[in-house]
């Protein structure tokens, strides 16, 4: 009940592209998504698929969450990028600022003119 009163919540706060299209398209080819559904479709044999055929119903969720985490990690770099191109930026300008600037330096040469 938690699990789906949570689902609910984030689902009032999705923009319209993700009510739309909620993920991105299979990287399958269409032979291999037959495979897959026709393995999805048998019955498990095994202990350990037994336990998995529980949690087929999570699959959106666990899609979902990759999804958000891969976003998290793609906005994670292009902050890391932006961070770096300020501090660049930064010293660019001080070095600027510094070479229009007039010292006690400046004053105390000679003046050429």
């Amino acid at each position: 009940q938690r699990i789906l009163l949570l689902a609910e919540m984030c689902r009032r706060m999705e923009t319209e592209e993700e009510k739309v299209l909620p993920f991105y398209p299979s990287s399958l080819e269409e032979e291999e998504e037959e495979d897959a559904q026709q393995v999805l479709q048998e019955t498990p044999v095994e202990p350990l698929a037994w336990a998995v055929q529980d949690y087929v119903g999570l699959e959106r969720f666990w899609q979902r969450f990759n999804k958000a985490k891969l976003e998290e990690q793609a906005l994670e770099r292009q902050r890391a990028a932006l961070s770096r191109r300020n501090r660049r930026l930064r010293d660019l300008l001080r070095q600027y600022l510094a070479g229009i600037s007039i010292t006690q330096e400046v004053l105390s040469e000679p003046n050429p003119l």
